[in-house]
């Protein structure tokens, strides 16, 4: 027969002393958690940083607009406003002519005035230039639209992959 001392100064009859708290087992809980979403929260920095657009600057030489062609890359061209079209303008240097779209920022066609150099830069597609910047003789810019959207088929990550694959 045993006798149970139930007083609140009663001594545990094992070995070891008092259990742990509860409160050890929550610290635990909390700083693993916490790494856990620390890990998480960097890997994910690590995989927004990857497969953002690449900032993209135009070349600081300009070409020469008979050499324009329709690709992907950015170029920058250099003349004098020979016309104006509402949102569209035309570039002339020593070697030709180029239209340039502005979209709905040159809707008043006000962006630029005849005869005035300036030097425009973007992608040529299509048979025109689709400006972003146009740079001013007196050195300001316009920026005519947002960044480009990222390409269709993944971004900078994909390319990467590609290139890693036998």
């Amino acid at each position: 027969m045993s006798i149970e001392d139930n007083t609140p100064n009663a001594r545990p009859d094992h070995k070891h002393g008092p259990r742990r708290r509860p409160t050890m087992h929550f610290a635990a809980f909390a700083i693993s958690a916490f790494a856990v979403l620390a890990v998480g929260a960097a890997g994910g920095a690590t995989a927004m940083k990857l497969t953002r657009p690449s900032i993209e600057m135009a070349p600081l030489n300009p070409v020469v607009i008979t050499s324009l062609k329709d690709s992907r890359s950015v170029v920058t061209i250099k003349g004098n406003v020979a016309e104006i079209y509402g949102n569209k303008f035309i570039v002339q240097d020593d070697s030709g002519r180029a239209l340039i779209e502005t979209g709905p920022s040159g809707d008043d066609g006000k962006l630029v005035a005849v005869g005035e150099p300036v030097s425009v830069q973007d992608r040529f597609d299509d048979g025109f230039l689709h400006a972003s910047y146009i740079v001013h003789q007196d050195g300001k810019t316009d920026v005519l639209r947002p960044p480009p959207p990222p390409r269709p088929h993944g971004g900078p990550l994909e390319e990467a992959m590609r290139h890693i694959k036998p």
